[in-house]
């Protein structure tokens, strides 16, 4: 066999974040051997930026006293505008509580209840005995009931993410680092593992496994402008795509944070409206009253951006040098103290990307791509659909605990509980499975992988530029498939997407292509990139409605006699758009209905 390596394990897990790096835990206590490729230091992965926190019912503060797993299951339902599948949801609700418990126990410094009279920064003042001090606390967050978003401070993914790690540094579990999963090997029935590219070295690896778990994050940067780090590409969906076998979930239901600032547009948790922040215009009005009365900034991320976007266009933003138009975060009332002890993560950002100290000074804000609420769609035990030993967890994957729109705490509480729950699935299947592997069939998958790096080397296939095709890409996503969408807007966006992605197919390197080569491992993943971007493009022009983060104009309605499905989307070979299909949402906890905030419930249209 021509790869470098061959490395062969009871489990694989493709991705260091938290929900790949909980699953591996999960499998190896179960005494399996098992390794995880990264495509960076495991404390370098995305969950990192995670900042306000962790929804879980909890119910230690006053303002979340009386909580429960069915209310959080109900707030999530109804954000996710009925798209969920609520029996996961439901699960995760029932367990998140307990993994907030076990990562108390295994080091996070959670921000803790302090005795005593409490005036909130938000204003809410309370003394009630019910409070117990030291018990772990919460913050308010958008389209919740109860206060349960528990958290470090706005550094909540850097300290879990830590510790976690250390947990998989202390059970000696195998981390490669810079590798890259290119390609599945698979014999159309299982998968049996990867082809991986060392980014060190450029030399190709072999990765074999009773089960390969897909934990690589999301898509976002897909788009031109999102909060996500450079390395969220959607590589794992893309190489599960690229089978053919394997459908990508309601991959048009993507989420834009309200609060991206530009023009670096990295995030400002919703944590800072949480803790009683302001959207104000170029009044220095504060516009989403006027909106949204009951739930104000903290309605749920869909719903507020729309209304900074709306709010926008009746001439209410603000042009300045960090952008054409956005609008104000405001945050000086908290006073000094609080705004950096407890939004220290993101006054530190403000004040060394633009200068800005948020305690004093107003943040620009702009909605920005978040989120990939799709993914590889699985079961509700992790197994993906298409190819048997494979899983999907976390951003990845379409699981679908989030639906149309997720709320915030949501997924960063969702990484290590569906690591426990889809982790022990893992192990279940693993230590019931076989394992035997065709010399040939993996050697077929090497020489394939080879052959396209020699012609990418070569420039047999053409001299496109990876980067161009890639700036074309992100700037064709922000301009049709953004927040606000129509058809002719999205069909215009999948007829440039899909001449992109024939341009993709003839990429040349200008480099050679040798070594530690950044340029080839763009080259390599443009055309997936493009696969994925198509996917959520024409997913988004086929469902004629709106529902959560995917709203039509010309279809404002949520439609649940025709649309309360779920969008499968298939990759065939040689084709230049996905097939898609569609299987029933069901609602066994709660029927459609008022989400109570939002289009239904809304008071005037603009502030005057």
């Amino acid at each position: 066999m021509s790869a470098k390596h061959t490395h062969i394990s009871d489990v694989l897990v493709v991705g260091a974040g938290l929900a790949a790096e909980r699953s591996a835990i999960e499998a190896a206590e179960q005494g399996l051997s098992v390794i995880i490729l990264s495509l960076i230091p495991p404390r370098r992965s995305h969950s990192t930026a995670a900042q306000g926190g962790m929804q879980a019912s909890l119910g230690n503060v006053a303002m979340g006293l009386g909580d429960n797993p069915r209310i959080h299951l109900e707030d999530t339902i109804k954000g996710s505008d009925w798209g969920c599948d609520q029996e996961v949801a439901k699960a995760f609700c029932d367990t998140v509580p307990i993994m907030i418990r076990q990562l108390d126990a295994w080091g996070v410094p959670w921000n803790r209840v302090t005795a005593g009279k409490k005036k909130y920064a938000s204003g809410v003042e309370t003394e009630d005995l019910k409070e117990k001090e030291g018990l772990i606390t919460a913050r308010d967050f958008g389209g919740v009931a109860k206060w349960r978003c528990c958290y470090t401070a706005d550094g909540t993914g850097h300290t879990v993410m830590f510790v976690v790690d250390t947990v998989v540094c202390k059970m000696g579990i195998t981390v490669h680092d810079r590798m890259e999963a290119i390609s599945l090997i698979h014999d159309g029935d299982t998968c049996l593992g990867v082809v991986a590219r060392d980014l060190r070295t450029g030399d190709l690896n072999v990765y074999l496994a009773k089960s390969t778990v897909i934990g690589t994050g999301g898509a976002g940067r897909i788009y031109a402008a999102s909060t996500n780090a450079v390395i969220c590409e959607g590589t794992g969906g893309a190489i599960c795509l690229n089978t053919g076998l394997v459908p990508l979930g309601n991959m048009e239901a993507v989420q834009f944070h309200p609060t991206g600032m530009p023009p670096v547009w990295i995030l400002m948790t919703e944590g800072a409206r949480g803790d009683g922040g302001y959207l104000l215009d170029k009044n220095m009005h504060r516009f989403m009253p006027d909106y949204e009365p009951k739930k104000k900034e903290l309605a749920s991320r869909d719903v507020v951006s729309r209304r900074m976007i709306q709010h926008i266009r009746a001439g209410y933003g603000i042009q300045s040098k960090y952008a054409p138009q956005h609008l104000w975060l405001d945050i000086r009332h908290l006073g000094r103290k609080w705004v950096w002890n407890n939004l220290r993560e993101i006054s530190n950002i403000a004040m060394n990307f633009n200068g800005l100290d948020p305690a004093k000074d107003l943040v620009p804000v702009l909605p920005t791509q978040h989120y990939t609420m799709g993914g590889i769609r699985t079961n509700k035990n992790g197994f993906a659909y298409g190819l048997k030993g494979l899983f999907a967890i976390g951003e990845a994957a379409c699981w679908d605990l989030h639906g149309f729109n997720r709320l915030g705490g949501n997924s960063l509480a969702e990484t290590v509980t569906a690591g426990f729950l889809v982790g022990k699935e893992v192990a279940k299947y693993t230590l019931g499975a076989t394992q035997k592997f065709d010399y040939k069939l993996v050697e077929g998958f090497v020489k394939q992988e080879e052959e396209r790096i020699k012609n990418l080397i070569s420039g047999r296939n053409g001299k496109e530029n990876a980067y161009e095709i890639k700036a074309a890409m992100g700037q064709a996503m922000m301009d049709h498939v953004h927040i606000f969408r129509t058809g002719p807007a999205l069909q215009e966006g999948v007829t440039k997407l899909q001449e992109l992605y024939r341009r993709s197919l003839k990429i040349g390197l200008r480099s050679s292509g040798q070594g530690a080569n950044p340029e080839l491992a763009q080259a390599l993943r443009m055309p997936g990139m493009i696969r994925m971007a198509l996917c959520v493009a024409y997913g988004a022009l086929m469902r004629t409605e709106s529902r959560g983060s995917h709203s039509r104009e010309d279809f404002p309605k949520r439609d649940d006699v025709n649309w309360l499905k779920r969008t499968l989307a298939y990759w065939k070979p040689g084709a230049d758009l996905p097939t898609l299909d569609y299987e029933p949402v069901a609602t066994p906890h709660m029927p459609p209905g008022d989400r109570g905030y939002g289009e239904a419930t809304a008071g005037p249209k603009a502030a005057k």
